[in-house]
């Protein structure tokens, strides 16, 4: 049967037989533990942070990319709306946008 240890340090073991021969003679007892090195460093706990934030990032710059191409839009349009048509009449109401040099 496979014996596994639960995560953390914990004290070692020393057999009873081995614990009591030491108690009655005197004689001292040697543990050797067997201890590895922790690791450096654990680059892929920092992946997915930096993926969200880099995601993020592209996000935010699609973003302010697509607002300002609907303002050159927008300002495009009415520029060639108030230079073409001089006034423009909606309900009753009407706006000169541009005004001509005769004036």
């Amino acid at each position: 049967m496979h014996h596994t240890e639960p995560p953390g340090i914990l004290a070692p073991h020393i057999p009873a037989d081995t614990y009591r021969r030491a108690e009655a003679t005197g004689q001292p007892v040697v543990i050797v533990v067997q201890h590895t090195a922790p690791r450096a460093g654990h680059p892929a706990r920092f992946l997915l942070p930096l993926a969200v934030a880099g995601a993020g990032v592209i996000g935010v710059f699609g973003l302010v990319a697509a607002f300002l191409a609907l303002l050159d839009f927008a300002t495009q349009t009415a520029i060639t709306i108030g230079s073409a048509a001089g006034p423009i009449g909606v309900g009753g109401i009407t706006l000169k946008l541009f005004r001509t040099k005769a004036n």
